[in-house]
């Protein structure tokens, strides 16, 4: 890890230039930002009766990863913006990023390396509109120039970006990098968003923004096989579509958000019935594959107690009929938690987070698991089948500005949705630095 510490060191050195040389401006013509997070996770023997290809190790691990983000944007035109972020990446998951559904660190990818990686995370073109109302002024921060902008608005981004950067936001569980790091935290997991196995996708999506209110739609590009690095190019009839209705609210003068999400995915998935059909013992979804689809939906609530305490909570369910193609195999979950300030113990930067999960499958898929079939991400050869359980707490303790270091613990019952393997304890470090 000589280059994540290298890295580590330029990311605080080009921190510091952008403070010294960056005077505030309302409004912004080049940003420059950056971030590098690295974590370790271990965790130690468990109870397993069986394990099979895709089992989460039953013996002791130490694993780590490391990410490293330039954030480069540039205003083009009145309301136009290009954004570029080239990311090194290194490291390796937990058994391969194998065996838990709900796994335990988001930011490694199932196609990390133990040689450092660079690669282009984003290169998107934004164009915002402006519709009237009260003016807004827009923070400087990652992907985004300060701005001030109509309070009503349309926003079309078009390029290579996250689903995540637009869709599913959350103030209390959506960054693996600060907040919870378990995969069906950062993200809903029953939505099994378009993108390759790092987490990124090209679309088009559109945002129409108002005071109260939000309603956001893309159409994005899914992965050529499940959870696999290249995009399938054929967009006419391969893609990932959603759409997000976000509602503001207060309540006792505490503000609040509502999102409702549904999506549709059309790839070259397989079948978990007919793949039972074709073998009813070690089945193979791969030999069931043909253009099909797959729907879901989800609900994504915040809210604020006091200034120093939130709250969150999301639902979700997809149809879990054909394979889980693009994020991971949730067919039905739900979670949330609370998120703490340090304020009232004097450290104001600190932040404490409590949140527990609940993942399921279809009956389809936990039949097909059962007979010995695989996934991409967990399949023990059987399946005595329970919900997924995690309980994940951290303690974020900010040592300067832009510089944290979290202790995280998750708490994991029945991995991989197995009651003959585990329970399991991960325990996590992550240092974070960011400008």
């Amino acid at each position: 890890m000589r280059w994540a510490v290298a890295t580590s060191i330029l990311i605080l050195v080009l921190a510091s230039y952008a403070r010294a040389e960056d005077p505030d401006k309302p409004d912004e013509a080049l940003s420059v930002h950056g971030q590098s997070t690295f974590i370790s996770q271990y965790h130690g023997g468990f109870p397993a009766d069986y394990s099979g290809a895709n089992s989460l190790v039953a013996r002791r691990e130490i694993k780590s990863s490391f990410t490293a983000t330039l954030f480069a944007g540039a205003r083009l035109w009145r309301g136009g913006a290009i954004y570029a972020n080239p990311e090194l990446a290194q490291g390796r998951g937990l058994s391969g990023v194998l065996g838990v559904a709900g796994f335990t660190n988001g930011e490694i990818a199932r196609v990390s390396s133990a040689s450092l990686t660079l690669y282009r995370a984003r290169l998107f073109l934004r164009q915002t509109f402006g519709l009237g109302g009260a003016r807004e002024y827009i923070e400087a921060d990652q992907n985004q120039l300060a701005d001030d902008q109509d309070s009503s608005r349309l926003v079309f981004t078009v390029g290579n970006f996250s689903a995540l950067d637009i869709f599913d936001d959350n103030s209390f569980s959506h960054e693996p990098r600060a907040q919870f790091i378990n995969w069906a935290l950062f993200a809903n997991g029953a939505w099994d968003f378009p993108a390759d196995a790092r987490g990124y996708t090209d679309g088009i999506a559109t945002e129409w923004i108002n005071p109260s209110w939000a309603l956001r739609g893309a159409l994005l590009m899914l992965p050529r096989e499940a959870n696999g690095l290249p995009l399938d190019q054929r967009f006419s009839t391969v893609h990932g579509g959603v759409v997000e209705l976000e509602r503001s609210y207060v309540v006792g003068e505490r503000p609040g958000k509502i999102r409702l999400l549904a999506y549709g995915n059309r790839a070259n998935m397989g079948n978990y019935r007919a793949a039972l059909a074709a073998s009813p013992v070690a089945p193979d979804i791969t030999q069931t594959r043909s253009l099909s689809s797959k729907h879901g939906w989800g609900l994504n609530v915040e809210q604020q107690f006091s200034p120093n305490v939130g709250a969150f909570l999301r639902v979700g369910w997809n149809d879990g009929k054909t394979e889980s193609w693009a994020f991971t195999e949730i067919d039905r979950t739900l979670s949330g938690g609370v998120s703490l300030k340090g304020a009232d113990w004097h450290r104001p930067d600190d932040v404490l987070g409590i949140a527990g999960i609940v993942n399921g499958l279809s009956r389809d898929h936990r039949d097909y698991l059962a007979a010995g079939g695989l996934g991409f991400i967990i399949g023990d050869g059987r399946l005595n089948y329970g919900t997924e359980s995690i309980l994940e707490t951290y303690y974020s303790l900010a040592l300067l500005k832009g510089v944290a270091l979290s202790l995280d613990y998750q708490y994991i019952t029945n991995p991989g949705y197995n009651k003959d393997r585990g329970p399991v304890s991960i325990w996590s470090s992550r240092i974070h630095f960011e400008f």
